[in-house]
């Protein structure tokens, strides 16, 4: 993202827009076509995500949401990883530049961006005839070699989860008008919860300390629980078994679950919950629990890492194992 002397459509609209969210020196007002993020001895650490129209949020939702979601779900993945957010980069593909879209889409970012300590250092804008997409590309600061990867877990560890499991799935039904938006038609707060859920995830950035001293792997769970749990026993050669009942669940997903409205496996595989999936050596696993509890964060135990290279086995009240017949979203 950069502004010249005989500035261009994509330049007035850089200036106009995002200018005011680079706050940090090495963004250079955005008049250059780089930037320089300094660093003191800490390893930097880079994650990218991109949200597009009509596969992550739908062509009506509030642009403010569309804002908040590109951001978060890659504060999200520095989360996991025990990183603090040091900035971010943007790339737009828009189909027109109209203010009523572009000035909430700008102004929720730079909130965002602000209240998560995560400033805009630069970007490209370009034109697209389909749908609209965000990416970004969001860069965090961790200890030399403290960075909590997918590759160390170890059979005894817990397996530890933030906030609850399978909202964002049923708030995207609901927006779809299925099943679970039938099931709730006299419950608005509840409809209402759950579409936030799906629209604006929650980063869990403020548990990233406690994650980098605590966890011997983490990730965030984007594509469904069971996927991602699948993904971090792969990378770190080891199975797991975890118990369904304790899976934390909103009010809102467990009378769905309670009513038969909508199968557990169904938010054991949904996406876009943006929740820190951990393991943690059992002597360490009551000190996340109670950094959890110390930033009004819930965690919870649901299972245990096994030695083996099996799937994750998903396990009843009765000890029955579930089968799942989907892990997780995929896009392909």
């Amino acid at each position: 993202m950069t502004t010249s002397h005989n500035p261009s459509g994509e330049d007035s609209l850089i200036a106009r827009y995002f200018k005011p969210l680079a706050t940090d020196p090495g963004a250079f007002g955005l008049v250059d076509d780089a930037a320089i993020l300094r660093s003191s001895g800490e390893d930097i650490v880079v994650t990218t995500d991109a949200v597009v129209e009509g596969v992550h949020y739908l062509a009506d939702d509030p642009p403010g949401a569309i804002a908040r979601k590109a951001l978060r779900v890659n504060l999200s993945d520095l989360a996991a990883k025990g990183a603090v957010p040091a900035g971010f980069v943007l790339t737009l593909a828009l189909r027109s530049k109209e203010d009523a879209w572009l000035r909430p889409f700008a102004d929720a970012l730079g909130e965002d961006a602000r209240s998560f300590a995560c400033p805009l250092l630069g970007g490209d804008t370009v034109s697209t005839p389909g749908p609209q997409m965000i990416s970004i590309t969001a860069f965090g600061r961790v200890p030399q070699g403290r960075m909590v990867g997918r590759t160390g877990a170890r059979p005894g560890d817990r397996i530890l989860v933030t906030g609850t499991i399978g909202d964002a799935v049923l708030g995207l039904d609901v927006l779809k008008g299925g099943a679970a938006a039938k099931a709730l038609a006299s419950n608005p707060r509840a409809r209402e919860m759950l579409v936030s859920r799906y629209r604006v995830p929650q980063p869990r950035n403020a548990l990233a300390q406690a994650v980098r001293d605590h966890a011997t792997s983490a990730m965030d769970v984007s594509d469904g629980l069971a996927g991602d749990l699948t993904k971090l026993c792969a990378a770190s050669g080891v199975s797991a078994t975890i118990d369904v009942a304790s899976v934390p669940l909103s009010a809102a997903a467990a009378g769905l679950v309670a009513r038969n409205a909508v199968g557990v496996a169904t938010l054991l595989a949904g996406g876009d919950d943006y929740e820190v999936l951990c393991t943690v050596p059992a002597t360490h696993s009551d000190a996340l629990l109670a950094a959890g509890r110390a930033v009004g964060l819930a965690v919870t135990a649901i299972g245990t890492i096994v030695e083996g290279s099996g799937r994750p086995r998903f396990l009843d009240g009765q000890g029955k194992e579930l089968a799942l017949k989907r892990l997780s979203y995929s896009h392909f």
